[in-house]
C-alpha cells in the first residue's frame, strides 16, 4: 500500500513522542471503552442475539461506550501510527477528524442556545421514550435511577409521566404490583434507612397529588437540569474549554 511519506522530513523528536504519547493514551482508553461495552453486551446477552438492541426503543447505554471507544479507538490508533511513521495520510485523517468532531460539539452548544424551546422538546420526547424501557433494559434502568436520585426529581415533567411505563401505568388493565408507582429512585430517602426500600413508590399516586411532597420528589427531571445548569455555568464552561484545548 502506497502512503505519502517526506524522504527528508525533519520532525523534532520532542513532539513527534509528545504527540505519540498523548495518542497511546487516547487508544488505550479506546480499548478499555470497547472491552467495557462488549463486555456488557455479552452479560446481557446481545451477542448471541442481535435483535435484541433494535428491540429496545429506548438507549441502551453501552451503545454510547461503544461509539465512544469505536472513536477513540480509530483516532488514538491514527495519531500513534501517523506520528510514529510520519504518515501524512494518516495525520491528516487525524487533524480532520479532531477539527470536524470540534466543529460539531460548536455547532451543537450555538444551536441549543439558540433553539432551547426545541431542545427541550427533543429531550422531553427522549426521556419519555427511555421511561417506556425502563424495565427493558437494566443498564437504562440504572441510568434513569441514577439521574433521579441525583437530581432529585422523578419523571420529565413529573411523577405522572410514569403513566408511559406498562408497569407503573395506573390504567384499570394493568395487573402489575407497581401499578400507580414510581420507581424508588423517586423517593424522599430517610436518612434513618440504611438499607433502600425499593418498594417506597408502590401506589403512590393512588393517593391525591398534595400528599406525593411527602413520599416522592415532585419536581420533573428536566426542570431539575434547567434549574442546574445556570448554578453549574462555570463548571460546564470549563469542561468545554478543557476538552476543546485538548482537541486544539
Amino acid at each position: 500500500m502506497h502512503y505519502y511519506r517526506y524522504s527528508t522530513a525533519e520532525v523534532s523528536c520532542w513532539y513527534k513522542y509528545l504527540l505519540f504519547s498523548y495518542n497511546i493514551v487516547f487508544w488505550l482508553a479506546g480499548v478499555a471503552f470497547l472491552a467495557a461495552g462488549l463486555w456488557a453486551w455479552s452479560e446481557k446477552g446481545v451477542l448471541s442475539d442481535l435483535t435484541k438492541v433494535t428491540g429496545l426503543h429506548g438507549l441502551d447505554p453501552v451503545v454510547l461506550v461503544l461509539v465512544v471507544g469505536v472513536v477513540m479507538f480509530t483516532l488514538g490508533f491514527a495519531g500513534c501510527v501517523g506520528a510514529l511513521r510520519e504518515n501524512i495520510c494518516l495525520l491528516k485523517f487525524f487533524c480532520g477528524t479532531i477539527v470536524f468532531i470540534f466543529l460539531l460539539e460548536l455547532a451543537v452548544a450555538v444551536l441549543a442556545f439558540l433553539f432551547q424551546d426545541w431542545v427541550r422538546d427533543r429531550v422531553k420526547e427522549f426521556f419519555e421514550n427511555n421511561i417506556k424501557s425502563y424495565r427493558d433494559d437494566i443498564d437504562l434502568q440504572n441510568l434513569i435511577d441514577s439521574l433521579q436520585k441525583i437530581n432529585h426529581c422523578c419523571g420529565a415533567q413529573g411523577p405522572d409521566d410514569w403513566d408511559f411505563n406498562i408497569y407503573f401505568n395506573c390504567s384499570s388493565e394493568s395487573k402489575s404490583r407497581e401499578k400507580c408507582g414510581v420507581p424508588f429512585s423517586c423517593c424522599i430517602p430517610d436518612p434513618a434507612q440504611k438499607v433502600v426500600n425499593t418498594q417506597c413508590g408502590y401506589d403512590v399516586r393512588k393517593k391525591s397529588k398534595s400528599q406525593w411532597q411527602d413520599q416522592i420528589f415532585v419536581k420533573g427531571c428536566i426542570v431539575a437540569l434547567e434549574a442546574w445548569l445556570p448554578r453549574n455555568i462555570y463548571i460546564v464552561a470549563g469542561v468545554f474549554i478543557a476538552i476543546s484545548l485538548l482537541q486544539v
